[in-house]
């Protein structure tokens, strides 16, 4: 993985959003997947920034490595990170009607499944919420591409902010380089997007740095569902 350290002016303007959104928004909210770049969200954020909840879904399907990372993440910042699950009844009636690993036999039914473990679980953190703050970039994939750093999301009916839109992999990696943040160890077995496990693999170098995920369906339109509704740019 290459890194480039970013400016410092880069990396002061995502801190000073942030602090904005601490300071405006006092039902705010961080959704972490444990991914590099939520790595360096929750670095800015620090110890300091507790007006800022953290929350991560935990599907019942992640990699150990990732329950690993968000152990070592708690102690690190000495903070609780708020568990999102799965609604139980939901969980059943999906394997019951599609398998357990009903997912890989078509689009609809991986959507149906990632509805019941993120989709659903997500709407009921953010209910009620003033802000939303995620580590996405542009250059995650082709369907992140218009993504802005602050935005107005009208299907939670709330603010989304994503202070590292503009960044690059490289800055990211090198921002956790140089400052020794803990990420996922995967990363170095070449998964630089890591989802569950089932749907997830390692790519070949010079592939897209998400056709590890959902590796079987189209490029053009592989969104668990969190990131594709409609937004207006602030």
């Amino acid at each position: 993985m290459s890194h480039q350290e970013p400016a410092e002016d880069k990396v002061r303007a995502a801190r000073a959003l942030l602090e904005d959104v601490a300071m405006r928004h006092p039902a705010a909210v961080f959704t972490t997947s444990f991914g590099a770049e939520d790595m360096v969200v929750l670095d800015l954020l620090g110890r300091d920034l507790r007006a800022i909840g953290v929350a991560t879904l935990d599907t019942g399907r992640l990699p150990q490595e990732t329950y690993d990372l968000w152990q070592r993440a708690e102690e690190r910042y000495a903070r609780k990170i708020e568990p999102l699950v799965p609604r139980h009844e939901a969980l059943e009636q999906y394997i019951r009607i599609n398998g357990v690993n009903g997912f890989y036999d078509s689009v609809a039914q991986r959507k149906d499944c990632c509805q019941v473990r993120k989709v659903e679980p997500l709407s009921r953190l953010l209910a009620g919420k003033q802000a939303w703050i995620t580590g996405l970039r542009r250059a995650q994939s082709v369907t992140r591409a218009a993504l802005a750093v602050s935005e107005w999301d009208d299907t939670h009916g709330l603010h989304k902010f994503s202070p590292l839109a503009d960044w690059s992999e490289a800055e990211v990696w090198g921002y956790i380089r140089s400052r020794d943040v803990p990420y996922n160890v995967l990363h170095d077995r070449g998964y630089p997007s890591i989802g569950c496990a089932p749907c997830t693999r390692a790519v070949s170098p010079g592939e897209d740095l998400r056709a590890g995920r959902w590796w079987w369906e189209d490029a053009s339109g592989k969104e668990c569902g969190l990131h594709v509704k409609e937004v207006v740019n602030l």
